[in-house]
């Protein structure tokens, strides 16, 4: 399965949990095997967006994935840029 569709059905069933069953964020990246900080990220846009749960009639992945991301993909959009530290000042 491409890893875009299976971002997509992850974004799916966190939306699902949330608002369908009510799970609690830590509940939900248990659930997904993800990570806390993605599953809020996840939501934060979703409620940002103005998505919930049922996803609205014909709502396709792509325009979901525009809606939550803009411009990123979802794979650019949780793979986050850790900064290095000032390895001179370290040193």
């Amino acid at each position: 399965m491409p890893a875009r569709r299976k971002s997509m059905r992850k974004i799916k069933e966190v939306l699902r949990l949330r608002f369908e069953l009510g799970l609690g964020q830590r509940q939900i990246a248990r659930s997904c095997g993800m990570g806390l900080g993605t599953v809020h990220e996840y939501l934060e846009r979703a409620v940002a967006a103005g998505i919930g749960w049922p996803l609205p009639e014909g709502l396709g992945e792509e325009e979901l994935e525009a809606k939550l991301f803009g411009n990123q993909s979802v794979e650019a959009a949780t793979v986050r840029q850790q900064s290095q530290p000032d390895w001179k000042a370290t040193h």
